[in-house]
């Protein structure tokens, strides 16, 4: 595969921020989307503890919804997990955990959407979303 970036900064050419999606192995010994989760990259960081170099990531996470693709549209669902108190689930870690960027579309529902609605607020704006598996053949071989 390819050399992929992962983006996490709050300006991008001089525009709005980009914080990317990713795939997280959570069970390398599972094929497919049962062995990964889909998180949000908020932050970037390494630090060092006792002469040991750790690259980092601060991630909110993605639940799955149903144990299968959706009927209609072939791509598994995901949803954003949300604590008591409202906020993004978070949590730190290690780089090697990443398999690869994800890329994932809004379950739009049957209400329209709104007219002020910006891209930089795509990924905070719906309850759920399609992982995309369609973007290229490496998804497709994950996501199935």
């Amino acid at each position: 595969m390819r050399c992929e970036r992962i983006h996490a900064v709050n300006t991008w050419r001089n525009g709005p921020g980009r914080y990317d999606c990713i795939f997280v192995s959570t069970d390398p010994s599972t094929e497919g989307m049962c062995g990964f989760n889909i998180a949000h990259v908020r932050l970037l960081f390494s630090f060092k503890h006792e002469g040991a170099k750790y690259p980092c990531a601060l991630i909110h996470w993605y639940s799955q919804i149903g144990n299968s693709v959706d009927k209609n549209m072939g791509m598994w669902t995901v949803k954003p997990d949300i604590l008591e108190d409202g906020s993004p689930f978070a949590s730190v870690i290690h780089l090697n955990t990443i398999f690869r960027a994800a890329h994932i579309l809004p379950v739009y529902g049957d209400k329209f959407v709104p007219t002020y609605l910006s891209f930089t607020q795509s990924l905070d704006a719906f309850n759920a979303y399609y992982v995309n598996k369609y973007i290229d053949h490496h998804a497709f071989k994950i996501a199935f």
